[in-house]
């Protein structure tokens, strides 16, 4: 999947909260008008006494980079270091409040951006790890710290004394000087406690914070059991026969996974973490597609310890519960008062514009998927486990395009290092050099120095690529270390994908879907590498939800750019570049499918608004598995889309993105749609300056990339285009423009 903002978990988005400063309380008071001499005066005399920290994490690695050495870190470790970064964190606020000097933008604002180091190391550690490498302790740790975790950032967020410092250095904005990121982080600061319940009564405060606890066991919980459901509904068949269709490393690895699961001499298929599966298309037994995809739909909601139902509708009921209490009719309009588009409705209007269109799309699309199924002599009509097979075909034969012809010129290695990489040299005047000196978390994670285009080191950027049974699904890239002029730190990046590993002595080949999602993450990556800001809070993807995907969207147009393309696409076996006609073939197409590909993410982006929009009555009213089920069904069928053929990318009960954090893309998978509009003006304006250039590169990256979260998006996107994005560019890519 391509994933997510910072690509995220619950507990990463709460340390990042944390260690920005972005903590919240309530209070007011006025900036005292004091002698400015004897103000500065107590300001130098104060000294107030911080406890140290013990163990790993009470200090910056000694590693380049300050990178995690994985090699000195051991589970015994986080909960003591949790604690005491806890603690620390709570005695740098104290510190803060207890100053005796006027409030200042540095004595306050700046003071607390900079607590919470301890803690920030061990979260960024550790959440990576529950969602790349976990085991049953760090699920337990988890579950452990996570109330925890949210009761201190409410301790900071909920303090009125706090909030009244705060309050009062916004409240002088107008009489200070500031840098316009100085100006940006009190706004941001100021209003992200406000958001938190800083302006609430006390006994209002305090359900806020009873709200935030149980959200964060619920997230947690849930995240964990669509996991363990994931992993427990791997497909299990008896014959080699039954895989007819797929490669015989395929089938080698399916073999391979089964005996893992103690059934030596079957074959097992893994779900992954979206509806659809990447072995339907090949599949020729219909009964074991039907099956792999009954599997991926309905986990996690046929009973038993892995359901999600209950737990994801009180979610759903606590947050409209939360927003309620801050005079918000449901959980997205409270939610989004920071995002791109702000308002509810403005998302919605942009995605109910392209129905119409879609729902034509899919309609007339399944009766071309008919028409060739018939064509086969089979009696049946299209059902979702047979889309992507017969639209495979008929790809195959109007456009000449075989999805399995494409995959020998995509080895992993070379996507990355020829294509990737080429493109980030062509583009930006990058470099970079593999590394094997520096401890990794699991042997498959490969590690690479980044050179800028004058050879100073950028960072330092680790790429971990495959499947397995300790990492949730899906794509995403964060950072271990976040760029900071403010601590002269450089950032440590991380890609992660869950691409299925290739047999032992097997060439590794991807799909041209995952030579995508790599280009897509390294643009999540590379939007912290060239982060230019003071703040962390601020710093490289710490961006608007509704805009953080925009920038790395865009980075898959160069996947197919020829040039890219032809440094890379080799024939595995004859050392080939792929034909051009082949590429024609890739683009054209592209625009077939849209009823599916494009369908699917819409359906998602709507559930995920119809759950958001709901008030606490209607979330406390949906309280049986039942009714959650009647629900989303309910909502997606009133929008007019075909949802019995084209199902939501995810459904509720394994929606991760949505209710596996306090708040995660709740009320914002629209983002992807809302960026890829973005994405699509932007790829315009490339074409129109000529492309893969280093003119083109260096204006975005001065533009764009390096301006982190620091300016009002419309106006940051005005600078690079020098227009207001035009949605055409998106439609007419998606081969939508002629729907009815």
């Amino acid at each position: 999947m391509k994933a997510q903002f910072k690509a995220q978990t619950a507990a990463i988005a709460l340390a990042a909260m944390l260690t920005a400063g972005c903590a919240t309380t309530n209070g007011e008071t006025g900036v005292n008008q004091t002698n400015p001499i004897a103000e500065a005066q107590a300001e130098a005399e104060y000294s107030p006494e911080i406890p140290a920290g013990t163990g790993y994490f009470a200090s910056d690695s000694t590693l380049p980079f300050l990178t995690p050495d994985f090699s000195k870190i051991s589970e015994d470790d986080y909960i003591p270091a949790f604690e005491q970064g806890m603690a620390i964190q709570q005695a740098e606020v104290q510190a803060i409040i207890n100053n005796p000097a006027t409030p200042s933008f540095s004595n306050t604002i700046v003071e607390l951006e900079k607590s919470g180091r301890m803690l920030g190391r061990v979260a960024r550690v550790f959440f990576a790890l529950t969602g790349q490498n976990t085991t049953d302790r760090l699920d337990a740790i988890n579950q452990e710290i996570s109330p925890k975790l949210t009761a201190h950032g409410d301790a900071i967020t909920l303090n009125p004394e706090l909030f009244a410092r705060v309050k009062a250095v916004y409240d002088n904005r107008a009489a200070m000087t500031m840098t316009r990121e100085d100006a940006k982080l009190l706004e941001e600061t100021y209003a992200g406690m406000v958001q938190a319940g800083a302006l609430l009564t006390e006994a209002e405060r305090e359900q806020v914070k009873a709200i935030n606890s149980e959200l964060s066991t619920l997230t947690t919980d849930f995240s964990q059991k669509v996991r363990d459901a994931t992993n427990d509904g791997a497909v299990i068949v008896d014959t080699r026969a039954e895989l007819a269709g797929l490669s015989d490393a395929e089938i080698e690895g399916a073999a391979a996974l089964a005996k893992e699961k103690g059934m030596d001499g079957k074959f097992a298929i893994a779900l992954q973490n979206t509806t659809q599966q990447p072995s339907l298309p090949a599949l020729e037994n219909r009964e074991v597609r039907e099956r792999l995809f009954k599997a991926s739909a309905y986990r996690s909601d046929q009973g038993g310890e892995n359901d999600t139902r209950m737990i994801l509708a009180k979610i759903a009921e606590l947050r409209a519960q939360k927003a309620a209490l801050f005079g918000q009719p449901d959980w997205a309009s409270y939610t989004m008062y920071d995002r791109m588009a702000k308002q509810p409705k403005t998302a919605l209007d942009f995605m109910e514009q392209m129905v119409p269109a879609l729902a034509a799309t899919q309609r007339r699309e399944a009766a071309v998927l008919n028409e060739r199924i018939a064509a086969d002599g089979l009696n049946f009509e299209v059902e979702p486990w047979d889309w992507y097979r017969f639209a495979n075909k008929v790809k195959a034969e109007q456009y000449a395009f075989d999805e399995d012809a494409v995959k020998p010129y995509f080895q992993l290695d070379k996507v990355l290092e020829d294509g990737v990489f080429y493109m980030s040299k062509k583009l930006y005047g990058l470099t970079f050099e593999r590394r094997t000196d520096l401890p990794v978390y699991h042997p498959d994670v490969w590690v690479y120095t980044v050179f800028d285009a004058d050879g100073s080191e950028l960072g330092l950027f680790y790429f971990d690529p495959f499947q397995r049974p300790s990492k949730r699904g899906g794509a995403w890239m964060s950072n271990f270390v976040d760029q900071s002029d403010l601590w002269d730190t450089k950032p440590v990046i991380y890609n992660v994908l869950n691409i299925p590993k290739a047999a032992e002595g097997e060439v590794q080949l991807v799909s041209f879907d995952w030579v995508e999602t790599t280009f897509h993450e390294f643009g999540h990556a590379l939007h912290g590498f060239f982060a230019d800001q003071r703040y962390e809070s601020l710093s490289g993807t710490a961006t608007a939800r509704d805009f953080v995907e925009y920038p790395s969207q865009v980075h898959e147009m160069w996947a197919t750019y020829p040039e890219v393309l032809q440094n890379y696409a080799k024939h595995y076996e004859t050392g080939e570049t792929i034909p051009m006609e082949l590429v024609e073939k890739i683009q054209a197409a592209s625009k077939f499918n849209q009823g599916y590909d494009f369908g699917e993410v819409v359906a998602a982006a709507l559930l995920d608004m119809k759950w958001h929009a709901l008030s606490p009555a209607e979330a406390a009213a949906i309280d049986t598995p039942e009714k959650v089920d009647a629900f989303e069904r309910q909502s997606l069928g009133e929008l007019g889309l075909e949802i019995d053929l084209v199902p939501p990318r995810y459904r509720s009960n394994y929606f991760n993105h949505i209710f596996s954090s306090p708040a995660g893309y709740s009320a914002g998978y629209y983002s992807y749609l809302w960026t890829e509009m973005l994405d699509k003006d932007s790829r315009a304006w490339f074409i129109d300056n000529g492309g893969l250039t280093r003119e083109n590169g260096d204006h975005y990256r001065k533009t764009v990339l390096s301006r982190g979260g620091t300016m009002d998006y419309f106006e940051m996107y005005r600078t690079f285009a020098g227009r207001e994005p035009d949605v055409k560019y998106m439609i007419e890519s998606r081969g939508l423009a002629d729907g009815e």
